[in-house]
């Protein structure tokens, strides 16, 4: 297998910086792919790799993720402007949007939005209808630093999620300490506004769509799975044995399950 190699790369839009990872030859086919939260463009890596240099898998760092700046909004609108404006830049012209969790749910807006930039849609475990929860699920970020002196005493401060981030962190610009990936209470705004019914978005495209759902998913029940692949027309269904965190959790499968629906396309 080809090794693909990933070019860190950064847009500039209003003055914040967007980065992403650009994997590939440019002559490949686009993929765009979104995070979830609590992570960021990289989690694809092992997608690029087994998708070989057919595919140019373009994984940005959303707003207030990894090495992109904070936002002052972590709305739709504000999450699909980053995504066309990124889009326009590279002038790849029309791509595959995939995302995970967030990034699934940012994916099928921008398809709404400009459904001539989006030749087909992988969601993966992203749900179409989130109840409102209080507290919600990422409840547990309340209090979290994003900031400390040393990498060991912000990882000891995240308990549990410690050794989940702790690859993650990022040093700070003047190297007097460390900051998480992403600021917690950006992140719970941004999880906030995730919740609701985006059904309407869901079904505002035809393009071919792929559902991936983990069977043990703590976000994406396995009937709304169903109905969001007997709802929307040009649209199959797949379930891995995995939680929420597909990718991480079963790679190979989730990259077999990915490049089996692109080969239809």
């Amino acid at each position: 297998m080809t090794q693909q190699t990933a070019s860190r790369r950064e847009l500039t839009i209003d003055g914040r910086r967007i980065s992403y990872l650009d994997h590939g030859p440019a002559t490949g086919r686009p993929l765009l792919a979104l995070h979830g939260h609590l992570s960021e463009g990289s989690s694809f890596d092992d997608l690029a790799v087994e998708l070989g240099p057919e595919w140019r898998v373009i994984a940005p760092d959303q707003r207030g993720h990894g090495d992109s700046d904070r936002a002052d909004d972590y709305g739709r609108e504000g999450y699909v402007s980053d995504l066309t404006a990124l889009l326009d830049h590279l002038g790849t012209g029309p791509v595959v949007a995939l995302g995970h969790s967030l990034g699934g749910i940012n994916a099928l807006y921008l398809a709404a939005a400009r459904p001539a930039a989006v030749t087909a849609l992988v969601n993966t475990d992203s749900p179409v209808a989130l109840p409102h929860q209080d507290p919600g699920p990422l409840a547990f970020l309340t209090g979290f630093p994003y900031t400390a002196p040393t990498r060991e005493q912000l990882i000891a401060a995240c308990g549990p999620v410690g050794p989940m981030v702790g690859p993650l962190l990022r040093p700070l610009p003047d190297g007097d300490g460390w900051r998480l990936p992403f600021h917690p209470q950006d992140t719970l705004d941004s999880e906030r506004q995730v919740h609701g019914d985006h059904w309407a978005q869901w079904l505002a495209s035809d393009c071919p769509a792929l559902v991936i759902n983990g069977r043990t998913s703590q976000a994406l029940p396995a009937e709304q799975a169903a109905s969001m692949a007997s709802l929307r027309p040009r649209t199959s269904l797949v379930t891995l044995e995995t939680d929420h965190f597909v990718q991480l959790q079963d790679p190979k499968g989730f990259a077999r399950a990915v490049r089996e629906f692109l080969v239809t396309l």
